[in-house]
Parts: C-alpha cells; sequence; structure tokens
C-alpha cells in the first residue's frame, strides 16, 4: 500500500499539481511586490491616482502571467483558453452595454484627470472625499462617513465640482443691515473684522459689494479668501465674529417686516397706545 501510494505521489499528474501550486503562491508574492515597487517608483513623478491604477495593472498582469504558466503546467492549451476568453468577453460585452459605457466613461476620467484621490468633489446633492478612481465607478466618502459609488457613465453626463482643486478659495457671506445704517460704518466693521481673523489672506484683499434695496434690509455681500484646508474655519469664524462686531458698534441686522393693509375701501385698523400705569396710579386705583 505504501509502494502503491509512493507511485501515486510520484506520478505527473501529482507533480504538475504541486508545480502549479507553487507557481500561483510565487506568482502572487512577486505581483503583491512589484506592484508596491511600481507604486513607489510611479509615485515621485505621477499622481496618487496614477500610482494606483499602475499598481494594480502590475498586479494583475504579473498573476495573469503566473496562473497562465500553471494552467500550462496542469496539461491547459493557452490557445483554446484564449479562444475561450475572446467568445466570452464578446458575450459579456453584448449583455452589458452599461458596465461598457462605464469602461469608455472611465478612459475619459483617467485621460481627463478632473479630479485625484484624496479630492472633494460635489456630484449632484453629494459631497465626498474621493476614495478610489476605477474603470467602472467613483468612490466617494462624505463627511458623515458614508460611502457612496457613482458609476463612471452619470460623472461624464454630470456637472462635476472640485472643492480642493485650487489651493485657495473665497467665501461670499450675505448680510443685510437695516435702512438707518452707515453704509461706511458697515464697510469699516466687516474689514476689521476679516483683518482680524487670522485665516483671512491678504492677497487676494477681501471685496465689499453693496448688492441693493432689500425689502427690509441693504443687501451685502462680503467676500473673503483662505486657503482652501481653511474654509470650512474661516466660515465659521468670520460669521460669528461679525455678528460679536455689530453688536458691539450697534449695527442692526434687521428681519423681515411686513405692514398690513386692509384696503381702501375699509377704514385703517384702530391703534392705540397704552401706557403702564405707575405704581402710585396702580395703588390708587386698587384702594378705588
Amino acid at each position: 500500500m505504501l509502494e502503491t501510494l509512493w507511485q501515486f505521489i510520484q506520478s505527473d499528474m501529482v507533480l504538475n499539481g504541486l508545480q502549479a501550486l507553487l507557481l500561483l503562491s510565487v506568482g502572487f508574492l512577486l505581483a503583491r511586490t512589484a506592484s508596491r515597487a511600481a507604486e513607489k517608483l510611479i509615485s515621485k513623478n505621477f499622481s496618487r491616482h496614477h500610482a494606483v491604477l499602475f499598481r494594480r495593472i502590475i498586479y494583475w498582469l504579473v498573476l495573469a502571467l503566473f496562473a497562465a504558466s500553471a494552467l500550462h503546467q496542469l496539461g491547459f492549451s493557452l490557445g483554446v483558453l484564449l479562444g475561450a476568453a475572446g467568445v466570452l468577453s464578446v458575450a459579456i460585452g453584448f449583455a452589458s452595454q452599461t458596465s461598457a459605457s462605464n469602461l469608455i466613461s472611465g478612459l475619459f476620467l483617467i485621460g481627463e484627470q478632473p479630479f485625484q484621490i484624496g479630492d472633494v468633489i460635489k456630484v449632484g446633492n453629494t459631497t465626498g472625499e474621493v476614495l478610489s478612481i476605477d474603470l467602472l465607478s467613483v468612490k466617494l466618502r462624505t463627511f458623515d462617513n458614508l460611502f457612496v459609488r457613482i458609476p463612471n457613465e452619470s460623472l461624464i453626463k454630470s456637472e462635476v465640482t472640485n472643492l480642493t482643486r485650487f489651493p485657495i478659495r473665497r467665501f461670499d457671506l450675505l448680510l443685510g443691515v437695516a435702512y438707518k445704517e452707515d453704509i461706511a460704518k458697515v464697510r469699516k466693521v466687516l474689514f476689521d473684522v476679516a483683518d482680524q481673523n487670522p485665516l483671512s489672506l491678504d492677497e487676494p484683499a477681501p471685496a465689499f459689494l453693496f448688492m441693493g434695496f432689500g425689502d427690509s434690509a441693504l443687501n451685502i455681500q462680503f467676500s473673503v479668501w483662505s486657503t482652501t484646508e481653511n474654509f470650512r474655519a474661516l466660515r465659521n469664524s468670520l460669521q460669528e465674529e461679525i455678528k460679536v462686531a455689530f453688536d458691539a458698534a450697534g449695527i442692526e441686522i434687521p428681519f423681515p417686516h411686513r405692514t398690513l393693509y386692509a384696503g381702501s375701501e375699509t377704514p385703517p385698523f384702530p391703534v392705540r397706545i397704552v401706557s403702564e400705569p405707575t405704581s402710585g396710579a396702580a395703588d390708587a386705583a386698587t384702594k378705588g
């Protein structure tokens, strides 16, 4: 029995199987090592997205070569396998036209580079950080830590806003002040607040725009620049500091006012002002 077992171990089928398994193991380790080394080399001269894409190509290429060698070791004909793969690819292509469209759109995204891994983009109502740019879809992580997958075809057809493409951003604050306020005083207070805020850039300088006469206020736009990474902090701190400065300077930020009018055919509403009685009058009324 031992002799039979030894003959089975020495048979060509077992030896070829072991050699194929060894080839797959070596190919897996070599693919991981080669892909990581290629990513480090490419990242020195190209973007992070290109480095990740090149790493994946190297990984699957090396692994495919060793897998083909393992199949050949097991006795499979590579010509037959390639022919079957071609027929299967054509069948899959006709069956999945949406995937083909996403694939072509992914190639356009890779070539055009409207955004890269790590950028914050806005697509429709979704805003998040780009985690990966694949051939079929783009993966995002929103600010409330949700994972969002957007097909490449949708990105090609939609308006995409890259919020972190440039190093600086402008915050446009729309506010209103009462009609009685002095515009020059309001302008000075706003510029003083921007000058004292450490996140506000001196160049480009802040801008004060008088937008017009609103229903209940003088409409103003105050624009301040900051670095992209400090944009959210500037937006929060600047509005709080302006509210404090307006209160200190006695500048009113009005709420909407409405006047009721019943029409020309009816008399106006009677209005009577009743003052509160003094303490002496109240005591006399109580005694009476």
